[in-house]
């Protein structure tokens, strides 16, 4: 993320326009800013610090979620903003509440989603004394946002809410943070809204000139070996139409980074899925061993590239992307253009260049066939056929959202995703506790769509207490939980690494001998339904009784800890190394 401006910097939004209201408390200035912008619904957890903004939100028609925990609220305004593109909103008191927030604002942050975070702060007389429950919000997220104000005249109100949601959207989006004082709240003044925001400082490329594109054709005419990598940023700027035409036209295979699956039809025969250290044989074998590479919203991260020296190491490394931070930063590209993703593929589509490819695709195709995606049939429950027969009976259509860990892994690889927006994972950060909360964002924001969220037994414990707003908010969330009593990512780099010694990565009782915590009684504690699986035959039945259930319904799977996620490159690796057994 980049900004010239600086967190205590004066608005410069234009007020062309606006009209000056009757006095009104800063707390009401700022709920009508919401208003303003859009804003439909927050997630907020109330405290000293906020009070005057819940009471103002009393005669507002923002619908309020209330979380279990501030962390919840964050990752619901994630999952919200991850399902429609449009901001996700919350807030929190001061201190502990905008503390608890910092996980979900850094989750933003790495996965360039739009949010504007509202935290409540102590009065300005005691800001900087450690007065009860104060803490420096600016200062402790300046690294993971992509801007920040602390706002000390209530009049300013409208613009900074201005400013905030262009830039969280704007460009390369992610999180704001507005922090606002309570004697700010409380203070009475006659504000003016701006029509919209102008910012000087803050200046977008959006488009390539006509010698980058030209130099762009070029490398497509003297190539025989072609591989699109596209990420998230294809999904941000609404081209997956452009893309799919583009690989067509073209005639390019394509492999998505995980978060731009979805960008691309992974049932096309063009598609690759995603490479990286768990993604497909075929995908990791084609961007390596293409002659260029062309990467489009993608940041080139160490999950996918590993070795940066030893990466598709004969290719022309072609890197596409908005933010101009990101060009060069892992990957040495040769060349490197800041542009939407729409605009340069739409203007490559008025001189389509077609060639056949042959030996190239053949390669590919062969590839696919000889190690496809596949797992054991022992007749036990494999966590790849939950994930089938949950995309089997949703028909593919379902907003698929999850936790971290192996099951994450899984559901990216075994859910055939046709659309943007279709799976909602923690991609750059990795946060455990993500699923839930996300969850309940993304069937707020989606509520005529099934959304379900595949979850593990530890990462589901990480945010347990938002089975409280499932059912006080009546989120009719889907949810199902691999349970194998083990933090199994981390035991299968134990199995892989160091001899299968097992070091706090055993989540069972040793004083029971069934599973624990019992998930069906602790949702049945919170009235939401549930049911255990433990075989294969209970798992079809158990997902189609929790699609058929008129609300919320918790399925837990059993599973073994044993099993691996397959492929796997090693740390440090490259695509040669590949585990596939």
């Amino acid at each position: 993320m980049s900004s010239t401006l600086t967190a205590e910097a004066k608005p410069k939004t234009r007020r062309s326009g606006a009209a000056r209201q009757h006095p009104m408390k800063g707390s009401e200035v700022a709920i009508r800013c919401l208003e303003h912008n859009g804003v439909d619904v927050i997630f907020a957890y109330p405290g000293g610090a906020s009070m005057e903004l819940h009471q103002a939100l009393r005669n507002s028609r923002v619908r309020v979620i209330l979380p279990r925990h501030e962390q919840g609220g964050a990752f619901a305004a994630g999952g919200y903003a991850r399902a429609t593109g449009k901001v996700g909103v919350c807030m929190a008191t001061s201190g502990p509440g905008a503390t608890n927030l910092v996980t979900g604002i850094a989750d933003a942050y790495m996965d360039s989603i739009p949010m504007v975070v509202i935290t409540g702060q102590v009065t300005q007389r005691y800001i900087g004394k450690n007065a009860f429950q104060e803490i420096d919000i600016i200062g402790m997220t300046r690294p993971i946002v992509k801007h920040s104000y602390l706002v000390l005249d209530p009049m300013d109100l409208p613009e900074v809410f201005a400013e905030a949601f262009y830039l969280a959207a704007s460009g390369r989006p992610g999180p704001v943070v507005i922090d606002i004082p309570k004697d700010v709240q409380q203070k009475l003044c006659a504000p003016e809204f701006p029509r919209k925001a102008v910012m000087r400082a803050y200046e977008l490329k959006t488009k390539a000139t006509d010698e980058e594109l030209e130099r762009l054709r070029q490398s497509i005419r003297n190539c025989d070996r072609p591989c699109l990598y596209v990420g998230g940023g294809v999904i941000t700027s609404g081209a997956h139409r452009e893309l799919r035409r583009f690989a067509e036209e073209f005639n390019i295979p394509v492999a998505t980074s995980m978060m731009g699956i979805g960008a691309f039809p992974e049932t096309h025969p063009l598609a690759l899925k995603w490479p990286g250290m768990h993604g497909t044989y075929y995908a990791n074998y084609a961007v390596n061993e293409c002659d260029l590479l062309i990467g489009i919203g993608t940041r080139y991260d160490d999950r996918v590239t590993g070795n940066v020296d030893t990466f598709a190491q004969h290719a022309t490394i072609v890197h596409i992307d908005i933010d101009p931070s990101e060009i060069n930063k892992n990957k040495r590209a040769d060349i490197g253009i800041v542009c939407d993703a729409k605009d340069i593929l739409t203007r490559l589509l008025e001189k389509p260049i077609r060639k056949p490819y042959t030996e190239w695709h053949a390669r590919v195709q062969k590839w696919k066939q000889e190690q496809p995606l596949r797992y054991r049939d022992d007749g036990q429950i494999q966590p790849p056929f939950v994930v089938e027969t949950v995309w089997e009976q949703t028909k593919g259509k379902a907003i698929m959202v999850t936790g971290v860990g192996q099951h994450q892994m899984w559901t990216a690889q075994y859910y055939k995703f046709e659309r943007p927006r279709q799976l909602l994972t923690s991609g750059g950060l990795g946060a455990m506790g993500f699923g839930l909360p996300s969850a309940i964002g993304a069937k707020v924001a989606c509520p005529d769509q099934t959304v379900v969220l595949i979850d593990g037994d530890g990462s589901f414990q990480m945010n347990i207490q938002e089975l409280g707003t499932v059912h006080c908010e009546e989120v009719c969330v889907k949810m199902v939980i691999m349970n194998n009593q083990h933090l199994g990512m981390v035991a299968q780099w134990e199995d892989r690494f160091y001899g299968s010694r097992r070091a706090n990565t055993v989540l069972r009782s040793t004083l029971t001998d069934r599973p624990y915590p019992d998930f069906v009684t602790i949702a049945k504690g919170y009235l939401i339904p549930g049911r255990e699986a433990w075989t294969k035959d209970e798992v079809r039945d158990g997902v189609r009784e929790m699609l058929a259930t008129d609300g919320p319904f918790l399925l837990d799977v059993h599973v073994e800890y044993q099993e691996h996620v397959l492929p796997m490159i090693p740390a440090g690796g490259t695509h040669k190394n590949i585990m596939t057994e």
